[in-house]
């Protein structure tokens, strides 16, 4: 047999004949004329080089290869009626995966969305990593993930972007601190102090670092740790003091204090981020619709914005 010579509808009309046993019953299912089925017939028994009905019957039986084909072709047709279903599915985000990569701050916030989406989505493979800024935008530079989180995001025009979601940056001390308790303080009696600081590149490094300086005011000491964990554990020790975003803070269990500083907290966002020359999945647009409509439901309300919705949209048509 030739399966190069096989086609879908030749498929479907030999499925249809032995379903009604009849060329002409088989015609009028699907709205075809007679001869047109019949020459039909013809071509897919000289395809398969063999009869596909019994002869000297009064109806029309398959033969043994017949019946052998009626399977196959059942199988095929079924198969991609499954896929048709699935790409209907897809197509309206139902469907599919996304592959998402966050800074690690954004670890603290983005599973209460995601665990919702997951629920309302179930055949949604969702994908997350989790990394430093540096490595996200090492991902980012390579089109290896369909959406990304940042809080300082990259720009260009081949940068997708939207803001999302607020991330306040709180200035900590341990809980006995001198100044916990103090109203307004102003930054420069804290200069002395020595402050414990994420890696280069980091955003709230980044974001702190860019107010100090719009400031004339410098750090005295300082120290570079890599992890929010470990900065918070560093701060209740008595280490030192650090700026942290607000919603690392939820997640700990360190006893601390959060400074009241002429200035804070800082103002931050996160961004949404997608390359903007990749065409962004179904499953991906969907996901972002999400966010919109629910982020409130799953989210501190402090930390949304009111257009979040129209934002969301926005970003999905490739604003």
């Amino acid at each position: 047999m030739n399966v190069r010579h096989l086609s879908f509808r030749l498929l479907q009309v030999y499925v249809e004949v032995v379903r009604c046993a009849s060329v002409s019953a088989a015609a009028r299912v699907l709205h075809l004329t007679q001869p047109t089925v019949s020459l039909q017939l013809k071509r897919l028994a000289e395809a398969v080089g063999e009869p596909l009905f019994e002869s000297g019957s009064a109806r029309m039986e398959p033969s043994l290869a017949g019946r052998e084909l009626y399977r196959a072709a059942c199988d095929v047709l079924d198969r991609f009626d499954d896929f048709a279903g699935f790409l209907e599915r897809a197509r309206g985000g139902h469907a599919g995966h996304v592959r998402i990569c966050v800074v690690t701050t954004a670890k603290y916030v983005l599973p209460r969305l995601l665990g919702p989406f997951a629920a309302s989505y179930p055949e949604v493979e969702v994908r997350l990593s989790v990394a430093n800024r540096a490595r996200v935008l090492e991902r980012f530079d390579k089109r290896e993930d369909d959406l990304y989180l940042f809080s300082h995001p990259p720009s260009g025009p081949s940068v997708r972007s939207a803001r999302m979601l607020k991330n306040p940056l709180q200035l900590i001390a341990p809980l006995g601190h001198w100044a916990a308790g103090v109203a307004r303080l102003p930054f420069a009696r804290l200069a002395g102090e020595r402050f414990l600081m994420r890696e280069p590149g980091s955003a709230t490094r980044m974001m702190f670092e860019a107010w100090l300086s719009g400031r004339g005011l410098g750090l005295e000491k300082s120290m570079e740790i890599e992890s929010n964990e470990a900065i918070r554990l560093s701060v209740a020790s008595g280490l030192g003091l650090s700026v942290i975003s607000e919603h690392t803070l939820q997640e700990g269990r360190e006893r601390l204090a959060v400074l009241d500083v002429e200035g804070f907290p800082l103002e931050s966002n996160w961004y949404l981020v997608a390359p903007r020359d990749r065409r962004l999945p179904y499953a991906a647009r969907e996901l972002v619709r999400f966010i919109g409509q629910h982020a409130a439901d799953c989210i501190e309300a402090d930390w949304i914005y009111p257009d979040i919705g129209q934002v969301a949209e926005d970003f999905i048509q490739g604003g």
